[in-house]
């Protein structure tokens, strides 16, 4: 019996995808928003494709503030671009 792979929607473009292509956005307890590498951090998540036009559009869109329900700040989208550019890097790697 195959093991089933489980799947995410794009805050984004509304993709569906498996949930290893996805990059996933977290809302830690303490209300800071970061880049969850590694998937398993504690807090609310949204999921984005791996691309910057992603990433773009839902900061234009506001769709990462409505799916990770709270305001997020100017600075803390510059902070996930830099984390989203190296995040890149690495998987380049």
């Amino acid at each position: 019996m195959a093991k089933k792979i489980p799947m995410r929607m794009c805050v984004s473009c509304r993709e569906m995808q498996p949930k290893k292509e996805l990059v996933r956005i977290v809302r830690t307890p303490e209300s800071t928003v970061v880049l969850d590498a590694t998937g398993r951090a504690n807090g609310r998540g949204a999921y984005l494709c791996k691309k910057s036009a992603c990433l773009e559009k839902a900061i234009k869109s506001r769709a990462l503030e409505r799916a990770l329900e709270t305001k997020i700040e100017s600075e803390t989208y510059e902070t996930l671009r830099a984390q989203f550019a190296s995040y890149h890097e690495q998987q380049a790697q």
